[in-house]
């Protein structure tokens, strides 16, 4: 089964080194991973062509590598980049998240007996409060079978197509693919960690991001469209 991650993108120039060095360690390394840029100011997609062109000067690697541009907005980076996938299984990575160095063949093990999946997930912090929101969001995930994009979601390519892939939406693209996917089958729930950024509590505050982050699902559980709740967000 081949592998295609898919990585959205928007100003991350100061991070775009450590995920690619981070790609090139995962072993084995994936066929194909495409970089969607959905308009940074920043100079990120140049560093990303610069970045990636030297790469390929002192790594002898495999992979496919791509950097595409997109209309803003996650979901519609992720299905752009969905269209030029040739792998069998899509691999959504946020540019902030790292995935554990065999998370290839963990997913090709999982999508023999699943349509689609995701990782557990760990905030890069020591603070005991984001231990435990990491702990939540895996026992949340499991007893629903719903995921966020930071735990890394992969889904077979075919199955993705046929639902339209993610919805064009500001905000909740991923808990609502999550929801139609549950329609058709279960999640396979890897114990395996991702680490993602706890960057959005450290620049917002611990209690204020947990309690945002509840609120804005509770509230789009109730019905309150995307639209309004991305007016919200960190507002």
């Amino acid at each position: 089964m081949n592998i295609s991650i898919i990585i959205p993108l928007l100003n991350e120039v100061d991070n775009l080194p450590h995920l690619i060095a981070h790609i090139h360690m995962l072993s084995p390394a994936p066929q194909q991973v495409i970089v969607v840029d959905g308009g940074s100011t920043d100079g990120s997609m140049t560093a990303a062509y610069d970045l990636l062109k030297d790469s390929s000067k002192t790594r002898q690697s495999s992979i496919d590598w791509h950097v595409i541009e997109s209309t803003a907005g996650r979901a519609r980076q992720m299905n752009a980049g969905a269209k030029r996938a040739t792998g069998d299984i899509l691999l959504f990575l946020h540019a902030d998240t790292r995935l554990p160095t065999d998370a290839i063949n963990e997913v090709r093990r999982a999508t023999t007996g699943h349509d689609w999946g995701r990782f557990d997930v760990r905030l890069d912090s020591a603070h005991p409060l984001l231990k435990v929101v990491g702990m939540m969001i895996n026992k949340r995930s499991r007893l629903v079978s719903i995921a966020t994009g930071d735990q890394a979601i992969f889904i077979e390519k075919s199955l993705f197509e046929r639902l339209g892939g993610y919805p064009d939406q500001p905000l909740m693209e991923d808990v609502e693919l999550c929801k139609r996917l549950n329609s058709i089958s279960r999640p396979a729930c890897l114990k395996s960690t991702v680490t993602t950024s706890a960057r959005r509590w450290q620049q917002h505050g611990h209690f204020r991001t947990i309690f945002l982050m509840w609120h804005l699902r509770f509230d789009y559980w109730r019905g309150i469209s995307p639209e309004r709740l991305k007016q919200r967000y960190y507002k």
